[in-house]
């Protein structure tokens, strides 16, 4: 897909945001939609054309992606009334870049077969940092065709850009991505914490173990944040455990036990019922403060 395209997005969040950006950079064309418009403002300065619900967008554009907190707002964003599945026209490509059940993206896929459209399951991961500089892990799953036919549209705001299998395929690889972020984050808090303890600079020490065998997207860009007390959220606690709640799901289902994705995930519920669930996931640091 080398021409210019009418794209839309729903849900223009700290991720989101950006990923508009990088759309209108690539000379597309884009209809947007989220909750508050105020939010969205500096996008529609620059070019972003607002619409009033997700259906508007459905019913103006050749592909909608979207981008929301939970798989019930997915549903919601799809299946309502205002949603993309009532008003969107055939041969519409739908693509959910949320973190969502493989359940629901074979659901989704469903549906947009039976309403003669395509549809792609496409979380992303690489945080506020990834999306800002257009060097997101992309995952997906559905049909190879439609996913070859985006690719350069994905080019745009993705650098690990891999096809995972048939839908769902791409749900079920984000949750293998967030169990390994779930044991990662544990050990950041953990090297950092023994760090201090042994009155070492821990600044001195991120610069030695980030780069040998220890090193993880977690340690160079959010450890630093921790030692600088940064807390605001690049991706929200509140939106992991979601994840990891999801994980957990997917897990009993196939029979698995994964004991650091459990302990990971009752740290950050703790964390969350002590009020920090609107911020960052490197606030895990302040369960290991004395």
């Amino acid at each position: 897909m080398s021409e210019k395209a009418h794209i839309g997005f729903v849900g223009t969040g700290v991720m989101g945001k950006s990923i508009v950006k990088h759309l209108l950079n690539g000379g597309h064309e884009v209809s947007i939609y989220t909750r508050t418009k105020e939010k969205a403002e500096d996008l529609l300065e620059l070019g972003a054309k607002w619409a009033e619900t997700p259906g508007e967008v459905a019913s103006q554009v050749e592909i909608i992606f979207t981008m929301v907190g939970y798989p019930s707002d997915v549903a919601e964003v799809y299946n309502g009334a205002n949603g993309i599945f009532e008003n969107g026209k055939e041969g519409l490509i739908v693509v959910d870049l949320t973190t969502s059940t493989p359940t629901l993206a074979i659901d989704l896929y469903k549906k947009s077969q039976a309403l003669n459209m395509s549809s792609l399951d496409a979380p992303v991961s690489g945080g506020d940092v990834g999306a800002k500089s257009g060097k997101l892990s992309i995952m997906v799953g559905g049909d190879k065709e439609v996913f070859d036919k985006l690719f350069p549209i994905f080019e745009l705001f993705g650098e690990h850009i891999i096809y995972q299998g048939n839908a769902g395929a791409g749900q079920h690889t984000k949750m293998a991505n967030q169990i390994a972020i779930a044991s990662t984050m544990i050990a950041a808090c953990e090297a950092i914490t023994y760090a201090k303890e042994a009155k070492l600079d821990p600044e001195l020490v991120l610069k030695s173990i980030t780069k040998g065998a220890a090193g993880s997207w977690s340690l160079t860009n959010l450890a630093p944040r921790m030692l600088k007390d940064d807390f605001e959220a690049g991706f929200y606690m509140k939106h992991f455990i979601k994840d990891m709640g999801i994980a957990l799901d997917e897990s009993k289902k196939m029979n698995l036990t994964l004991p650091g994705l459990e302990m990971a995930y009752e740290m950050y519920q703790s964390l969350a019922n002590q009020g920090f669930e609107n911020e960052g996931t490197q606030s895990l640091i302040k369960a290991y403060q004395k």
